[in-house]
């Protein structure tokens, strides 16, 4: 079964290749269960550190669903597409007791509101999640995350974004990202990802 589904894929793609669909062939998968994806990718963040994301991959790893309907438009059959992703930013973002966006975070999220400009009233729901450290009380550390899942809104919204696609939630230091250093900088961060996704 594995085989004939490699060969299948292999001709199917040098086909979509030479009709100039290679790139929504990358995205969409043909003949392959989207559980199968799923159970590949994981429930992890892909934590984006320092670096400025691309808006072509965060396109994708949020919306994988929109390559598929290129195809659909093109008239090819789509089975099925990647999960959608989240993305962890940064990894040393707020200072403690603090939802103050730093300049590196507002750099990263100018990207993510570009994708999301494109994309008003489509109905789509992107999940932005606020975490703590353990440093503070479990009610202060649930606040605070919420404070920076909403500071994550309101600069989104600031750049373009459609506030009607945000949804901020906080989640305290009950999702820590380094469970054997609580106090670490790393688990001060905003992720987004669709809502859908969690």
């Amino acid at each position: 079964m594995t085989r004939n589904m490699t060969q299948l894929q292999a001709v199917l793609g040098g086909f979509m290749r030479q009709a100039g669909f290679a790139a929504a062939l990358g995205t969409c998968l043909l003949a392959w269960p989207a559980a199968s994806w799923a159970q590949q990718a994981g429930a992890g963040a892909l934590d984006m550190g320092q670096t400025l994301p691309d808006a072509k991959a965060v396109a994708e790893g949020l919306f994988p669903e929109d390559q598929c309907d290129q195809l659909k438009a093109a008239g090819f059959k789509c089975m099925g597409f990647k999960p959608s992703m989240r993305y962890s930013l940064p990894a040393t973002s707020f200072k403690v007791g603090s939802a103050d966006l730093p300049d590196s975070l507002k750099r990263q999220l100018e990207v993510f509101a570009d994708v999301l400009r494109a994309r008003r009233g489509s109905g789509k729901v992107v999940r932005i999640e606020g975490h703590a450290d353990a440093s503070g009380s479990a009610e202060a550390n649930q606040l605070l995350s919420q404070r920076r899942a909403e500071a994550v809104r309101d600069y989104l919204v600031e750049k373009g974004a459609d506030g009607a696609m945000l949804a901020p939630v906080g989640l305290g230091a009950n999702a820590l990202k380094n469970a054997k250093d609580p106090f670490s900088a790393e688990n001060r961060r905003v992720e987004i990802g669709r809502a859908e996704t969690r």
